[in-house]
């Protein structure tokens, strides 16, 4: 029987030309700063653990420690023991065992323990709200056959990680809209707020961030814990929630919500009827003589700019208030300069929201509000690149404060996610390039034909009123269209009016080909927005670079798990042409005597590389045993193999593996691996 170790309960359509520069100072900045870079991380690791993974120890211990990189939350089944045939050895019992800036729990073991090969599976919730878990085996005499099944899926992963991702992704796209789709009435267009379809774009976006925070809350309990959606209805795991740092964020942003509500409810009651009357997209302050000698207009005037104001400074105050239930529960909380960080994370998540939302509205208005004025387009383009630039400046300062180096750009999933992301603003600010044309073409040929056009609008109106009063006296009484009694034929006919008002719309919008052009880009960014949207949020969910790197140089080994496969991935340059890329090793079934060894070599591009010479060679310094040479045998282009590898002894094995890409061109990269 084979028991498994259970787990632990913008658009940018104005681009001035010294953009070019300020890219460059930008970049000297990063790579200034990636030279000085101290250490720090964000994800936690495990460090440390006593005893250590692969040990043989002659007496049973009386406890396990493990020891992290950084503060971490764990319970009283945050750590496990099993002998080997799947029974708990451990108390249950959590021991806190920090002190100043050493981050170390345990747990108790039972007496008595017999020999043979024990497994700790662990789990805990790093200070950035990401649930992080591993297992690791040590031995009381002698190493043994174990009924222990390593757990396969990774803290936080399976339905309830991809439901939860869900949620998160959600989250932001939800805060985007609410955020840049109000932002964009009050700094763009004013006279967008009487509008219904803005007004349902907002309230849409904040349905969606309330729903998804709600499953966010429900979800956390599961994601860091079980993995199974019947936790759910814990009501003590959700106590325990609560009492987190990331339930506190998360019920702050749902009473933020709350006075969003409000918020929304002034911006399309009172606000959109002043408007309405007023019948202007900007209302310009009344003078002081106008003030005080009662005008009613003027008082009307500065009425709806003193309203604007408060919207606008209750809008900003709410916005950086949700914004910061992310800033201060992830990334931006730990690490280094924490107190430049998470202003700078509020900064950015505004800014983007701001760019990324007035985007979408911006689309909206542009295929549902067929008089949207010129100078909100040309606002907009103002808005959006102050926006880009707040992104840009606290983007490089948040990347390297989570890379630290530039080879973790390449080295880590987080970097190559980074890379993917930086390629698709730039693709987006390309797109915006074109927008930008269009828009003055919108704008030229609506200056230049203003008082034309509002002549030829008149003039048609007044046609057609005149045609209607024509009608109207001419045709006889008894032909003129009825309200039919028939409620269902009513209603046919009211669908009809409504398709043909649809249409003239349609057919207005269409004319203009200024605005059809710039109606067809602002949709390839929204596209694009969606896409990059969808990489930020993974990259919130992934171990930045700076602490992978340094998990790494810490414990600068690899370890054999009893009947598992050793698998190591060294990245090499030679430093010629075509000299860089990874070669992927295992050695299977990892343990001492005979072994098989693959190797497999992959260029930058992921395809394989099949190199004119690769050899291995085996050390043990410990038993100054070796190096022992291996020449394996090429099995297909880019794959070698050889059978009957011999490792005598258990211990840390370094591994050497020797690339030549050339005749002239070689390298050396080297790991060591715990046999056990």
């Amino acid at each position: 029987m084979t028991a498994t170790a259970p787990a632990p309960a913008p658009v940018r359509a104005h681009i001035p030309a010294f953009l070019p520069r300020c890219a460059l100072v930008l970049a000297a900045l990063l790579a200034t700063l990636f030279a000085a870079a101290a250490p720090a991380t964000a994800h936690a690791a495990l460090t440390a653990s006593d005893p250590k993974d692969g040990a043989v120890v002659a007496t049973a211990p009386a406890q396990v420690t493990l020891s992290f990189s950084e503060q971490v939350a764990m319970g009283d089944d945050s750590i496990r023991v099993m002998d080997p045939q799947g029974k708990r050895v451990d108390t249950g019992e959590l021991r806190d065992m920090c002190s100043g800036s050493t981050v170390r729990y345990g747990t108790a073991l039972h007496s008595g323990l017999p020999n043979g090969t024990y497994t700790v599976a662990w789990q805990a919730v790093s200070a950035d709200s990401h649930p992080i878990s591993g297992a690791f085996t040590f031995s009381i005499g002698a190493p043994s056959a174990t009924q222990v099944a390593l757990p396969s899926q990774q803290a936080g992963g399976g339905p309830v990680g991809v439901a939860y991702g869900l949620a998160r992704y959600a989250a932001y796209a939800g805060f985007i809209v609410l955020v840049g789709g109000a932002a964009f009435i009050l700094l763009c267009w004013r006279r967008g707020s009487i509008e219904r379809p803005l007004q349902k774009l907002v309230l849409r976006g904040w349905v969606t961030l309330t729903a998804a925070t709600l499953a966010m809350l429900a979800l956390r309990n599961p994601y860091t814990g079980s993995g199974k959606f019947a936790d759910v209805f814990d009501l003590d795991g959700l106590k325990a929630v609560l009492e987190t740092k990331t339930g506190a964020s998360l019920v702050s942003r749902l009473l933020l919500l709350g006075a969003a509500a409000l918020f929304i409810a002034v911006l399309f009651g009172a606000y959109a009827r002043r408007q309405q009357a007023a019948g202007t997209a900007t209302i310009p302050a009344p003078s002081r003589k106008e003030a005080e000698a009662g005008d009613t207009g003027a008082q009307d005037r500065k009425d709806t700019a003193d309203l604007a104001f408060g919207l606008g400074i209750g809008g900003s105050v709410l916005a950086a208030g949700i914004a910061a239930t992310w800033a201060l529960a992830e990334h931006a909380s730990t690490g280094i300069q924490p107190g430049i960080a998470m202003p700078a994370d509020i900064l950015h998540l505004l800014a983007v929201a701001t760019w990324l939302g007035g985007l979408a509205a911006l689309l909206v208005a542009l295929h549902k509000v067929p008089d949207i004025e010129r100078e909100a387009v040309r606002r907009f383009s103002k808005v959006a690149f102050i926006s880009v630039l707040v992104v840009t400046i606290t983007g490089v300062y948040q990347s390297w404060r989570q890379l630290g180096s530039w080879s973790a750009l390449t080295d880590t999933s987080y970097g190559r996610l980074l890379l993917i992301k930086v390629a698709l603003v730039a693709v987006l600010v390309g797109i915006a390039y074109v927008s930008r044309g269009w828009t003055a073409r919108l704008a030229e040929g609506r200056v230049s034909n203003r008082a034309a056009g509002a002549k030829v609008v008149v003039s048609r109106e007044t046609t057609a009123d005149v045609s209607r009063e024509t009608s109207r006296k001419t045709v006889p009484a008894a032909s003129r269209e009825t309200v039919p009694s028939d409620p269902k034929r009513a209603a046919q006919l009211a669908r009809q009016r409504a398709a043909r008002e649809n249409a003239r719309e349609k057919q207005v919008r269409d004319s203009d080909p200024g605005r059809a052009g710039l109606r067809r880009s602002v949709l390839a960014e929204a596209c694009v927005a969606v896409a990059l949207l969808a990489v930020t949020t993974v990259l919130t969910n992934t171990e930045p670079g700076r602490a992978v790197q340094q998990e790494v140089g810490r414990n600068g080994s690899a370890t054999a798990v009893p009947n598992r496969a050793v698998k190591i991935a060294l990245p090499f340059d030679t430093g010629g042409q075509n000299g860089k890329g990874t070669v992927r090793l295992e050695l299977d079934p990892g343990r001492v005597g005979a072994n098989t060894l693959h190797l497999w070599a992959d260029g930058p591009d992921g395809q394989p590389l099949d190199l004119p010479e690769i050899k291995v060679a085996f050390t043990l310094p410990a038993k100054d045993i070796g190096p022992l040479p291996l020449a394996p045998d090429r099995a297909a282009p880019g794959h070698w193999a050889s059978s009957g590898v011999q490792l005598p002894l258990a211990g840390e094995w370094r591994i050497d593996v020797t690339v030549r890409t050339s005749d002239i061109d070689q390298t050396t990269v080297q790991k060591n691996v715990k046999i056990g």
